[in-house]
């Protein structure tokens, strides 16, 4: 798992079927690179997340057969 930052909200418009609708966000590192992840969690921009890759990260999903190799797991409220 990696920790993130949201840095803003995705929209795109014509996408592969296997993508579904599912909401993307764009996920920002400590070192400044930039990532796009599937969102099931519905993360605020501005927000710390943590995610998930590779095979697990479609199975952090409702359905599993959409094609994502990074999903937001779920948002971080604290940490020291």
């Amino acid at each position: 798992m990696e920790i993130y930052k949201v840095s803003q909200e995705l929209v795109c418009t014509r996408r592969t079927p296997e993508l579904g609708h599912h909401s993307l966000r764009v996920l920002e590192a400590a070192d400044g690179s930039l990532s796009v992840a599937t969102d099931p969690v519905g993360a605020p921009v501005g927000k710390w997340v943590f995610t998930t890759i590779g095979t697990a990260a479609r199975f952090a999903m409702s359905d599993p057969t959409v094609v994502t190799d990074l999903t937001i797991c779920g948002l971080i409220d604290n940490w020291e």
